[in-house]
């Protein structure tokens, strides 16, 4: 399924993450794309708030620019939250421990292209790019494998 929909400025982002945020459970991994400042970041820090306000939390959603994988306990499981924009090397993919969470936990995944072969072959691949004017975006939402019967309800749930 391939679905494509307008994002008039940044709050609309932040509406489509926290839709899809309630849907997802251990082994969905989101890969999100787009150039600098299309709104990956904006995405998934609105996709792990509308999350961990499920439970009550409030906490400050640092960037893994840097860290490379921020983690967050989300009770059963857990969501985890890479930026691979400064991967030196695919071989530290594996030192990351993507591979296992892949498969236990809540992935979001900024810059993918960095992944070399080991994409998860479950995903929703989330590509961001810029629109006609520059808060809008245009964000195309790909679902590879199986597990994502719910996405066409959930779509139809973000605001116009």
């Amino acid at each position: 399924m391939t679905a494509t929909l307008t994002l008039p400025d940044q709050a609309a982002t932040e509406r489509l993450a926290q839709v899809l945020a309630p849907f997802l459970r251990p082994g969905d991994a989101l890969l999100l794309t787009g150039g600098l400042g299309a709104g990956k970041s904006t995405f998934a820090r609105a996709l792990i708030r509308a999350r961990l306000a499920v439970l009550g939390r409030i906490e400050d959603i640092p960037s893994p620019t840097y860290t490379l994988v921020q983690t967050y306990d989300l009770g059963p499981f857990q969501l985890w939250h890479a930026d691979l924009y400064r991967l030196a090397s695919p071989g530290e993919i594996g030192e990351l421990g993507l591979d296992e969470a892949f498969e236990s936990a809540v992935t979001l995944i900024e810059w993918p292209d960095r992944l070399t072969g080991r994409l998860p072959a479950r995903r929703l691949d989330v590509a961001l790019d810029f629109a006609e004017t520059d808060d809008a975006r245009r964000a195309t939402l790909t679902a590879t494998g199986p597990g994502w019967e719910w996405l066409a309800e959930a779509l139809a749930r973000v605001p116009a």
